[in-house]
């Protein structure tokens, strides 16, 4: 099968999100079973078109994507025109939904069978950051696909509220192989590990929980990422007179990543809203537990006995659970049913699963195809 994945994010920007990383392990299995896939992601600098693991990485937009808002837009006012050179030898498109409205609704001009990867279905949150109607266009952009993948139950209800119609499989995100190399062990710090965006990563609540436990905790609280908010997060620090007890750590990928979360005593979630929660899911392979908000998505992720929900926003409440957990005895046991539940979470079967929509999809979407043709000449007659 011949693949385009409107893929929006590189796997080699820095400060690239989780979905990034889904759409790469993904698409690499699947080049191992003799798919031809290409990925149309946003410039950055230091782009380069490129096959990695039998994947093509092409970069599109306008000059060297230097800025979050110049690379949105290049890619944004790109998109079709690059969809529409190569729509002649594409079998099937793939399109990732992206921030800050979540879908540029690809069926309508692709004109090539097109299914959704939702991986992210935040536009109103982002309306009300912006006062502008992008949930709007997200409802629009979901209407227009017939079927679509979720990573979560919870994005599939919601996709389901917003296009009763459409179909809908649930795929999730897998566990790097690297994650098992490292043994499990009992550290001394609290990590949190993702983008640095502030409302919706949670970190300035993170930060007022950790001002308040901080004091009943020997470990630091450390904050590996990059992302658009790192100026604010150094001056939020700085303001709440935590400089002593927090450390940046700047942007962690591969061994490092999986070895400063392994040794890791505690990852701290704090989102107020997740997709999946690949961070966490991440902890519970490395053996390190998990204290998160009891939201949607975060909630499947983290049966009881692999870590702790706390009530959603309440700081205070999540203030306890640090300096409660954090001198628990036992936490070599919750480790271990972490790692256990997390094993579930593989890739080479998440792929295959994928593989199977794909070809359920082009059938089903290719059938359609003569239908909706006779619809619009019936129609324009």
């Amino acid at each position: 099968m011949r693949v385009l994945h409107l893929g929006f994010e590189d796997p080699r920007m820095p400060g690239a999100g989780g979905g990034s990383v889904r759409t790469h392990e993904i698409n690499r299995r699947l080049a191992g079973k003799d798919y031809h896939i290409t990925v149309l992601t946003t410039r950055y600098p230091g782009w380069t078109e490129r096959v990695e693991d039998g994947v093509h990485y092409v970069p599109i937009g306008f000059g060297s994507g230097r800025n979050r808002l110049t690379r949105l837009v290049a890619y944004v006012a790109r998109l079709p025109f690059e969809v529409s050179r190569r729509r002649s030898s594409v079998d099937l498109v793939v399109e990732d939904f992206f921030a800050p409205f979540s879908t540029m609704a690809a069926p309508l001009w692709t004109q090539r069978p097109t299914i959704g990867v939702v991986q992210w279905l935040h536009a109103r949150d982002k309306a009300r950051q912006y006062k502008l109607p992008l949930h709007w266009m997200e409802r629009l952009g979901v209407r227009k696909h017939r079927r679509l993948i979720a990573v979560s139950q919870g994005i599939a209800e919601r996709l389901k509220k917003l296009n009763p119609d459409v179909h809908v499989d649930v795929i999730g995100n897998g566990v790097d192989p690297c994650v098992w190399s490292n043994p499990p062990r009992v550290g001394k710090d609290v990590l949190f590990i993702g983008r640095l965006e502030y409302g919706h990563k949670g970190l300035d609540l993170l930060l007022q929980a950790w001002s308040q436990a901080c004091s009943r905790v020997e470990g630091n609280l450390l904050i590996a990422g990059t992302g658009p908010d790192e100026d604010r997060l150094r001056a939020a620090v700085k303001e709440a007179g935590l400089s002593e007890r927090v450390q940046l750590l700047g942007w962690l990928s591969g061994e490092r990543k999986f070895k400063t979360i392994s040794e890791a005593r505690l990852v701290v979630v704090p989102s107020r809203h997740e997709t999946f929660g690949l961070v966490a899911i991440d902890a519970l392979a490395s053996g390190t537990p998990v204290i998160a908000f009891d939201i949607p998505c975060l909630r499947e992720i983290l049966p009881a006995g692999t870590g702790w929900l706390v009530t959603p926003f309440d700081v205070t409440a999540f203030a306890h659970q640090i300096a409660t957990r954090y001198s628990q005895p036992g936490l070599e046991q919750v480790a271990a049913e972490g790692r256990l539940f997390a094993a579930g979470y593989d890739w080479d079967a998440l792929a295959d699963l994928q593989a199977q929509a794909y070809v359920t999809a082009l059938g089903d979407l290719n059938t359609s195809q003569p239908r909706q043709e006779l619809l619009r000449r019936a129609e324009r007659a």
